[in-house]
């Protein structure tokens, strides 16, 4: 059996190590999740206990909230367009540091703020940590290409589903004001080929293939164990 103690005590190690990278005049793009809450708790900690003095763009309401609890000074990609760093959770990583995100319907915002930083680094726990990716892929759409995407997922062999609210009735809505479909195309081989024949159905927003990871933070029962993409 998990030893859930076990595995909530190494999350915390990880997002708390991710902390550790944040300097003073940064601007830090802030994700969303349970390993990731800890980054930002402990960022709220440095600024107190170190006067750490930074920018923080969160992908969420979720990390916007606890941000601001935190102390934490916010900003906007309008007012700081490039970032120097961005660390966010993810639902899936493989270990080609292929990332599946988007389980809290917020993928499109983190894929931009991803792609804005410098440095791009997801913290998780080892039970997101898998050879090759299998997650159903989220993917945000126009509501009114709903069935046209619904047909070209399926023609690339997805069993595309529409995401339903748990405390509503109807779709989910995404803070853009469209809908999500989750995928699942069993095991992907191709991650980026995938994602290269996902992008251009006409009605896709954005999906949840991200290929821009540069560094892992992993959270293992015994520890940290930070893994980098491999360049060239």
């Amino acid at each position: 059996m998990k030893d859930v103690s076990a595995n909530a005590d190494a999350k915390r190690l990880a997002g708390e190590a991710a902390a550790e990278l944040v300097k003073s005049g940064m601007v830090v793009g802030l994700g969303t999740g349970s390993t990731v809450a800890w980054t930002i708790k402990r960022l709220g900690e440095k600024i107190k206990e170190e006067g750490l003095d930074f920018w923080g763009i969160p992908t969420s309401f979720q990390a916007e909230n606890l941000a601001i609890a935190s102390g934490i000074k916010l900003t906007t990609l309008n007012s700081h367009p490039v970032l120097d760093l961005a660390i966010d959770g993810a639902d899936q990583v493989d270990h080609n540091l292929y990332v599946i995100k988007g389980g809290g319907a917020a993928h499109t915002r983190e894929k931009v703020v991803a792609g804005s930083a410098r440095r791009f680094v997801i913290v998780a726990d080892e039970s997101k940590y898998v050879p090759k990716l299998t997650w159903p892929v989220p993917v945000e759409v126009l509501p009114f290409a709903f069935r046209l995407v619904e047909r070209r997922l399926t023609e690339l062999g997805g069993k595309p589903v529409l995401r339903l609210g748990k405390m509503k009735d109807g779709p989910v809505i995404t803070d853009n004001g469209n809908f999500v479909m989750d995928a699942d195309f069993g095991t992907i081989e191709d991650p980026k080929g995938l994602a290269a024949k996902i992008s251009p159905i006409p009605g896709v927003v954005e999906h949840g293939i991200f290929d821009n990871l540069d560094e892992l933070y992993l959270a293992r029962a015994g520890g940290v164990e930070i893994i980098r993409r491999r360049r060239g």
